[in-house]
């Protein structure tokens, strides 16, 4: 059976360690400069040295390849209850709308792995892929969904831990096999929270 194109971006999987994820997420603010819509799975990036006025830290859509180090995935909109400086959203769709200010939940940490959907452009990739490096390449999110179109960049694979991701495996699942839009288990090389690099 053919793999499914259903990108999702980068899904919270479980810890280096072995345990499951559990869930946990931090707030983070998001300004109303953040000009491109916000989707579950979503990678994100602080703003360095920036943070509201309740000295929550900013963080906005982050940037693929070149380098670029992020804090890790949006989560959804957080409760604003009690917060002066952001209003809290109603009727709020579950994404985040571009060019408005919320208070969101990130998977900011730097030890959970994520399954990410590889884009397979110019083929793709096989099982000797594990082990191996790639970036992040940028895809549009679903507002019916809300799931981010973010994958992993099949194209850019190669043995340098300075791209953005590291590739754990392939993703264990019956509806999952190497070939086209297989999903991996990754983890971020470029962590900003704790600026780790390789595994």
């Amino acid at each position: 059976m053919a793999n499914a194109n259903t990108p999702y971006g980068l899904r919270p999987y479980s810890y280096v360690w072995g345990a499951p994820y559990a869930g946990a997420v931090r707030v983070y603010a998001v300004p109303a400069n953040n000009g491109t819509a916000l989707y579950y799975g979503d990678p994100v990036k602080l703003i360095t040295n920036s943070s509201d006025g309740n000295g929550v830290q900013n963080v906005v859509i982050g940037t693929a390849a070149g380098g670029a180090y992020t804090l890790g995935s949006f989560m959804g909109i957080a409760n604003n209850a009690g917060q002066t400086t952001i209003p809290v959203l109603q009727n709020q769709t579950p994404y985040l709308a571009a060019s408005q200010a919320a208070y969101v939940y990130v998977v900011d940490d730097p030890f959970v792995l994520y399954a990410i959907q590889e884009d397979s452009v110019g083929g793709a990739m096989v099982s000797g892929a594990s082990g191996r490096n790639a970036d992040l390449i940028a895809g549009s999110g679903s507002t019916v969904t809300s799931q981010s179109g973010w994958l992993l960049d099949s194209s850019t694979l190669q043995t340098t831990n300075t791209l953005q991701l590291r590739i754990i495996q392939l993703l264990q699942e019956v509806d999952n096999a190497v070939g086209t839009y297989a999903k991996w288990l990754v983890k971020l090389n470029l962590a900003s929270m704790l600026n780790l690099t390789g595994v």
